[in-house]
């Protein structure tokens, strides 16, 4: 029985390096996926890199109980997300933390007051009767305004329909022609504009067709002619010059026009249609305010077989309103029988009206999916959200102020590795060449890993995480010299080093989990109970924790297996950290025990 057991405990010190090369080339394909990413070094947070981060916080609205939710605060990122990327910020983060706050961090090179305003204001949502509208196309006349005039040229006109899809441009002949049999028989009120987008509101409230696909009997005039203005409200000569001239495909152009509008001014705005085509507009003064819109709602219409549709319910104020404004549309020629739906100084939607709706209720319906009639309904609801949010804390770093804070942190982090390091070499001698090399391969693991965490989930590493990785340091050497000391005391009980390792580490292995549990514990709870920058240093501390957990088991053991076979370290040698005399241990050792001196002649007595 003795060989067979003999056996298997070489088999299971015999193999070592094959757990070493599995590490290795977990190591070579993270590090070589962090090169194909592109990205090379961590994303750093906006107090090492410079920039602003706001914290708000989101508060109910008097008298309205349980509006902080998941739907309203997902909402509300999303407008304030638009919001910033108006701004030109290419790079911003907008996410919650928590249930009831939500970051935002914007980069340097941005106006931060500006920044502020933007997010920390209400969303403004208005019904603007729409007076003129086009397709935008460039105005440098390059490829893409080439393909739109082409596209403008081809497009028939078109009747409004109810069941027409939503913004539809057509993209070819079939689509068009499919859509254009559905428009001739289904049209109620045949109109000489081409249309691009297609809902219907209670029968009365219609949102514009996809063109069908007979053809006019003239050809679209150039794409500069000022279209035929309101008959109600004529928009001013400079208006019409600002619509002709308007290039809705450039983002620095959407921006401008948006600012210093007033809810009583005509203005010129931008839209997307649902083929991301860009549409400009003139829109009169605003006749609803988003306000008045008590709740809005996507839901799918099951006995009409209309699909999904959104509905609206308006305030006693509103409905008044709406019923006043869609009165005045109803008998009006595309596009004059729309209204913009403005968010934010942005045409979201634009249905057209058949007839007055005085009920306080209206529903926009068509070819909606899903997602579209969700959003939509977000945007509605968001006039009346039942939220506002108090700025907790606004944080601006400047480039120069967080490279400084970066190096320090660098700084920090190299002066307790190399202490750690000394006391390794000083206390442990040779061991402390495992020691060393296990916290180089904890130290790679740990970088590329929060390098592609960059790009991936958006981690960004700020001067908390930093300091968790410092934090780090300490606990992975811990768990080397809670091995180490388990080594040695199976060797001051006697046994030679290849035996010691081997029982050594299961008890040096329960007490490394145990220790990384509870620190692991102590990082989740800290990243759950805690919001804003301390999250990175919880985040960092955790990820810190488990990697040592994969290092000291796939690295450090193995490693030491394979040292232990080497004569510098089975002999004990003076430099190798496991000399037995300064580890007190006193010869024989254990194995010479085995040979018993020949036993002292017993003299005979006398009976």
């Amino acid at each position: 029985m003795a060989a067979p057991k003999k056996g298997r405990r070489q088999g299971t010190q015999g193999k070592p390096g094959r757990t070493l090369v599995f590490i290795l080339i977990a190591l070579v394909a993270l590090t070589g996926g962090m090169f194909l990413s592109g990205h090379t070094t961590p994303r750093l947070g906006i107090d090492l890199a410079g920039g602003t981060s706001i914290t708000l916080q989101a508060k109910n609205e008097p008298g309205q109980k349980n509006a902080i939710n998941e739907t309203n605060m997902n909402t509300a990122v999303d407008i304030i997300n638009k919001r910033v990327n108006g701004l030109g910020v290419s790079e911003a983060e907008v996410q919650t933390q928590g249930s009831e706050n939500i970051i935002v961090n914007i980069p340097k090179g941005t106006n931060a007051k500006q920044a502020r305003e933007q997010v920390g204001t209400t969303a403004q949502l208005f019904f603007r009767p729409v007076i003129a509208r086009q397709p935008s196309v460039p105005v440098d006349g390059g490829k893409k305004g080439d393909k739109g005039d082409k596209d403008k040229k081809d497009k028939p006109s078109s009747s409004p329909t109810p069941g027409a899809s939503d913004k539809g441009t057509d993209k070819d002949g079939d689509k068009g022609d499919k859509s254009g049999d559905k428009s001739k028989d289904e049209s109620a009120s045949p109109s000489s504009t081409p249309t691009t987008q297609g809902r219907s509101v209670t029968d009365g409230l219609k949102d514009e067709p996809t063109p069908s696909g007979k053809s006019s009997d003239k050809p679209q005039d150039k794409k500069d002619e000022t279209p035929k203005p309101d008959p109600t409200g004529a928009p001013s000569a400079q208006l019409q010059e600002q619509f002709a001239k308007l290039d809705c495909t450039d983002p620095k152009v959407r921006t401008k026009i948006k600012e210093g509008i007033k809810p009583t001014d005509s203005v010129v705005a931008c839209g997307k249609d649902s083929d991301d085509n860009w549409n400009k507009f003139i829109l009169g003064p605003s006749e609803v305010s988003g306000k008045e819109v008590d709740d809005a709602k996507a839901v799918f219409d099951t006995q009409g077989a209309a699909g999904w549709k959104v509905t609206m319910d308006f305030s006693k104020t509103g409905a008044k309103q709406f019923g006043d404004i869609t009165g005045k549309l109803a008998g009006k020629q595309s596009p004059q029988n729309e209204f913009g739906i403005v968010m934010d100084g942005e045409v979201v939607s634009w249905p057209f009206v058949q007839q007055a709706l005085t009920g306080g209720q209206a529903e926009i319906s068509g070819s909606f999916d899903q997602d579209e009639a969700k959003d939509l309904a977000n945007i509605l609801s968001y006039g009346a959200l039942p939220l506002t949010f108090k700025e907790q804390s606004v944080t601006t770093v400047s480039a120069a102020l967080g490279g400084e804070q970066l190096r320090a942190g660098l700084i920090a982090g190299a002066i307790g590795l190399a202490l750690v390091i000394i006391y390794l070499v000083a206390y442990y001698r040779g061991l402390a060449l495992i020691a060393i090399a296990s916290l180089g391969v904890s130290a790679a693991l740990t970088y590329t890993i929060m390098t592609l965490l960059g790009p991936t989930i958006k981690f960004a590493l700020n001067l908390p995480a930093v300091c968790g990785a410092i934090v780090a340091i300490g606990i992975t050497a811990d768990s080397f010299i809670v091995y180490f000391e388990r080594i040695r005391d199976e060797i001051r009980e006697g046994r030679t080093l290849r035996p010691a390792v081997e029982r050594a580490w299961p008890r040096a292995r329960r007490t490394i989990l145990v220790s990384d549990f509870v620190s692991f514990l102590a990082a989740a709870v800290l990243f759950v109970v805690t919001v804003g920058k301390v999250q990175g240093f919880a985040f960092t501390l955790g990820l810190t924790t488990l990697l040592d957990v994969v290092v000291v088991f796939f690295f450090t053991k193995p490693l030491m297996t394979i040292m232990a076979r080497k004569k510098f370290f089975a002999s004990g040698h003076k430099w190798s950290g496991l000399d037995p005399k300064r580890l007190g241990v006193t010869p024989p050792l254990r194995r010479s025990r085995r040979t018993s001196a020949p036993a002292a002649p017993v003299d005979p007595k006398e009976a």
